[in-house]
């Protein structure tokens, strides 16, 4: 009897343990396979290792300790497997979601979540119709597309040239960021010369190119991702156009200069929504992740770092996992983020946007004052 006491004790104890602890799922969504897999696993590297990092501190949340456990799920940059794998989410129970990455992953598959209560923020999806839906769930910790493509036109209209060429990729991105390329080009006293367009599974530019070569523009802007720009930039001197060439943020990578090639040169720029990466507040930050995961930091992955952090500090301020509790928290949180300070308008939007200009010198992507 005695040693079936001392055994009823231990279970008791054991079973107390095993009640406080609570593991707690986080979804991360992005491009993990295609031809911008390296930035969708950029991304879910930067959100892994906010959640290690909280890990490793300790997190107590309504009396019990919390394990954060990161669930990738891989979109392929496809709306359509987007909306599948944000549904498989869901149904895994997962108590926030970063991602996605693509605007026109991220719009869709917001409804999906709204619908479902569970928060979501993206570190990188731009399109302001992601923001105007008018969904409470939907929050993301990057500048949009209205703001950066402003900098675009205004910058190509009046530092660069008067008349402008712009080509998108069709997507939500990629359109979207080239109608406000369009108005701000027009609004700075710039002319538009041509709206074209390719698709993001592009390889062969050449008879968009050999078009624009006969209107003699001083500038190209591309709104698309760097496995289209790179390429694109080799055919427009393969054509001896002679015009500035100027990219958005998902061109504006070391892969868009791998691709480019010999290509690329000072006639080159490009913009990111957000500050350059030894500007950001967390100085350590490149280090840690490249000890972390043995490569750079692409382009997000700070961003994605903060949108998995906002998502446990809404947590933690709620002193719950639960996504009907934290997230009134979660839309008041404003902490130091590895990018700085972090919080969230009423729409949802970062209230600390950031836009750089960069241009290529010296084999990188160098920020301009």
């Amino acid at each position: 009897m005695k040693h079936t006491l001392i055994a009823l004790a231990v279970l008791g104890v054991t079973s107390g343990l095993a009640q406080a602890q609570e593991v707690v799922k986080i979804g991360h969504v992005g491009p993990l396979t295609g031809n911008i897999a390296h930035l969708g696993k950029d991304n879910e590297n930067g959100a892994r290792l906010a959640i290690e990092e909280y890990n490793a501190k300790g997190v107590t949340i309504g009396g019990k300790k919390v394990t954060f456990q990161l669930v990738g799920e891989d979109d392929a940059a496809d709306p359509k497997t987007g909306n599948i794998v944000a549904q498989r989410l869901v149904d895994a129970g997962v108590k926030g979601v970063v991602g996605h990455l693509n605007s026109g992953t991220t719009i869709p598959a917001s409804r999906i979540y709204n619908q479902a209560g569970v928060p979501m923020i993206s570190p990188s999806s731009t399109n302001v119709t992601l923001t105007n839906q008018g969904f409470a769930t939907v929050f993301r910790t990057m500048a949009n597309d209205a703001q950066q493509g402003s900098v675009i036109g205004k910058y190509a209209a009046t530092k660069i040239g008067k008349t402008v060429a712009i080509i998108d990729d069709r997507t939500a991105y990629g359109q979207g960021l080239a109608d406000e390329v369009d108005k701000a080009v027009k609004a700075a006293g710039g002319r538009v010369s041509s709206r074209e367009f390719t698709n993001n599974q592009a390889t062969d530019f050449l008879a968009i190119l050999t078009k624009i070569k006969s209107q003699k523009p001083d500038v190209i802007v591309y709104t698309g991702m760097d496995a289209q720009g790179g390429p694109m930039l080799k055919q427009v001197k393969q054509l001896g156009i002679t015009a500035k060439f100027v990219t958005g943020d998902g061109g504006c990578t070391p892969e868009f200069i791998k691709l480019a090639g010999t290509a690329i040169s000072d006639a080159a720029f490009c913009t990111q929504a957000g500050l350059p990466l030894d500007q950001i507040a967390d100085k350590t930050f490149k280090d840690r992740f490249k000890k972390r995961f043995g490569a750079d930091v692409q382009i997000y992955a700070p961003y994605s770092y903060d949108a998995a952090a906002a998502i446990i500090e809404g947590m933690k301020a709620a002193n719950s996992s639960d996504p009907a509790k934290y997230l009134p928290f979660l839309k008041k949180v404003d902490f130091q983020g590895v990018t700085g300070e972090v919080a969230f308008d009423a729409k949802g939007d970062t209230k600390y946007g950031a836009i750089t200009m960069y241009q290529f010198k010296d084999g990188a992507w160098v920020a301009l004052k």
